[in-house]
């Protein structure tokens, strides 16, 4: 078994939110979009339903090697050490989300919040902390990327609840939750959330609102005038989506976003943040 024979084929533009977009700058690109590659091929062999927890250990294994040059095994590794090694810059981020991938094919539940969190810190905020060194950022940056990150992973968790529980039988949603509730994660596998599932649901998107508003001064503090029009585009589109889980069911309605609505979106939030840039200046 190999890297290559699981992966899904999802490419950047089919993920939720805006990977390495045109309003990156093209010098920037090239090691936003090694870096996904190798996160993806990561992710794919974490999540697959057929290899067993030990395969998908042993390939995250020989992407790490192949990362930090003790091995060649793995394209997607061997690529992104050597833009990494033009640029200057460390694989610590990608290091940071091999682990959560470890824990992914080991870990189906988890605890509490805080918990969930901690997974954040190496599944999600290492994307970001990656983006913002590739752009040479202040890491007086990171609390606020650390927020956005978290806050997007927990959308991407609600959104998936059902699809991750059906598929791979992994729970995000922390299980005591739940079960304070009054359900089990078999409720996860429904057609349609009951009120006690939908209630939790909406109580999480609740909490991520707190981080969204951690998170809404980022976009204002980035120098780079293109990377803080994306990042201010995934605040909005972040915002939008966690309201809607506040009240929708993602087991039974839509909660992602077309590329009409992400248009409408942008083009809405356009004003002020042009706005906001000029009174930066």
């Amino acid at each position: 078994m190999s890297v290559a024979e699981l992966q899904s084929g999802k490419g950047h533009k089919d993920e939720n939110f805006p990977v390495a977009s045109l309003l990156i700058a093209p010098r920037h690109r090239p090691p936003v979009m090694a870096f996904y590659k190798f996160v993806r091929a990561a992710d794919d062999v974490a999540d697959s339903a057929t290899a067993t927890p030990d395969e998908k250990l042993a390939l995250l294994e020989q992407m790490r090697a192949s990362l930090m040059g003790e091995s060649n095994a793995n394209p997607e590794g061997v690529a992104l050490r050597d833009i990494l090694g033009e640029r200057g810059l460390a694989p610590v981020h990608a290091l940071d989300l091999l682990e959560a991938f470890r824990r992914d094919c080991t870990r189906l539940r988890y605890a509490d919040w805080d918990d969930l969190i901690d997974y954040c810190r190496y599944s999600a905020m290492p994307v970001g902390r990656f983006v913002l060194d590739v752009h040479g950022e202040s890491k007086d940056l990171w609390p606020a990327n650390d927020a956005l990150c978290a806050a997007l992973q927990v959308i991407n968790h609600l959104q998936d609840c059902a699809k991750d529980y059906r598929e791979i039988n992994r729970v995000y949603i922390p299980e005591p939750l739940l079960a304070a509730a009054g359900i089990g994660v078999e409720a996860l596998g429904e057609t349609r959330a009951n009120p006690a599932l939908a209630g939790v649901i909406s109580s999480l998107a609740r909490r991520n609102a707190a981080l969204l508003e951690t998170s809404r001064p980022f976009a204002r503090g980035i120098r780079d005038s293109r990377l803080a029009l994306e990042v201010d585009l995934i605040q909005t589109l972040a915002d939008d989506l966690n309201t809607l889980l506040m009240t929708r069911d993602p087991l039974s309605q839509p909660v992602h976003h077309s590329k009409t609505d992400v248009m409408a979106l942008f083009l809405k939030r356009f004003p002020a943040f042009a706005l906001m840039r000029l009174m930066r200046k």
